[in-house]
């Protein structure tokens, strides 16, 4: 059997492990230096934005629409087998803004009509009415995107990890891939034979990287290597003692770039900033600049002011360096590795199409 030897367990290593255990031919195994949905998964607020996303041709939104209809089916499946996943599929509502060009948005709902999807331009007045919670004197109305939805990024990652050990995939936590074993094929390219942590050693037909930001020490023996750089997002959960708005409906309410996530029984998460690396490569966790999303949420929805903060948390979001996000190719000098990462802020809605990707480059 076709040994495949995937690098890195959170929401994308997990949703290839899981697309791959589909294949009864193929042997896998994923391997992490530590537990399940760390790094930028844990920190993510899992907002799905690809119908209200104005990419509408190319890459960018074939993989937004390939994610969106595997989600129709991929949770489904998890919970035909016991795996809940907790997710809101009431839907995105983005306010708009004085100034705010409508013209763009009157040509994206036809775009999205043509290509199947719905999108609604809402008026002051249809924003009260729907969303009450929002009090702002220079919103002047909202776009609703009914398709769109929320789910939560820990919670579908330990998900995919049982899953995929259902259809038999092995995964070691706490070991990291530090070397490859390669030998020379006739291309003048190197074809990885096996996969070295510390203490063990896996052979390998292919290697997948999803490693995100420690893609970039496991390239350096690429003509190519990559560069993928940190940028530190902040986010918060908050508790109310009755939900915001209409409590039959409550939708991720998302304006200038400040996403107010509803949660279970009146709790909400609250981010997140973006915040890049300094001259030196420092990335440190402000909290001025968390205090200012959440001053401009309370700004949106006053009511979060009575709200109690219950956690704080920050992550690192993996960014290639001078290229679009994300990289999802051969690794150049490898005729048997493949990359999956630097995924930026959309790790969690592209992970389905990416792991489709892999599927297909594997199975070829």
């Amino acid at each position: 059997m076709p040994q495949v030897v995937i690098i890195g367990c959170g929401i994308v290593g997990a949703m290839i492990a899981y697309e791959l255990s589909q294949v009864s031919s193929l042997e896998i195994t994923v391997l992490d230096r530590q537990p399940p949905a760390q790094a930028a998964t844990g920190a993510a607020l899992g907002v799905l934005m690809g119908v209200i996303s104005h990419k509408t041709k190319g890459r960018a939104w074939a993989m937004r629409q390939s994610s969106l209809q595997r989600y129709a089916t991929l949770l489904p499946e998890l919970e035909a087998i016991a795996l809940k996943v907790p997710h809101n599929p009431q839907g995105i509502v983005k306010l708009c803004f004085e100034g705010e060009d409508l013209a763009g948005w009157q040509a994206l709902q036809v775009t999205r009509q043509a290509q199947g999807w719905s999108l609604e331009i809402w008026q002051r007045d249809r924003l009260q009415s729907c969303c009450p919670q929002v009090v702002n004197s220079r919103v002047t109305g909202a776009i609703y995107s009914p398709q769109d939805a929320q789910i939560d990024p820990t919670a579908l990652t330990l998900a995919l990890v049982k899953a995929s050990q259902q259809n038999g995939v092995t995964f070691h936590f706490n070991g990291e891939a530090k070397d490859f074993e390669f030998a020379l094929n006739g291309l003048e390219q190197k074809t990885c034979q096996a996969v070295q942590t510390q203490t063990d050693r896996f052979s390998a037909d292919w290697v997948v990287i999803a490693a995100g930001l420690g893609s970039t020490a496991l390239t350096q023996s690429s003509p190519q290597p990559l560069e993928v750089r940190p940028v530190l997002g902040q986010a918060l959960r908050v508790r109310l003692p009755l939900p915001l708005g209409d409590r039959t409906f409550q939708p991720v309410v998302t304006g200038e770039d400040i996403h107010i996530v509803p949660l279970e029984n009146g709790d909400y998460w609250v981010g997140a900033t973006v915040e890049f690396p300094t001259d030196a490569g420092e990335v440190v966790a402000e909290s001025d600049r968390l205090q200012e999303v959440w001053q401009g949420a309370i700004a949106l929805c006053p009511a979060l002011a009575d709200a109690q903060i219950m956690q704080t948390w920050s992550g690192l979001r993996p960014r290639p360096h001078n290229r679009p996000a994300p990289i999802i190719e051969p690794l150049t000098g490898y005729s048997n590795v493949l990359l999956a990462t630097g995924h930026y802020r959309n790790g969690v809605l592209l992970a389905p199409a990416t792991a489709q990707q892999i599927r297909e480059m594997i199975l070829k």
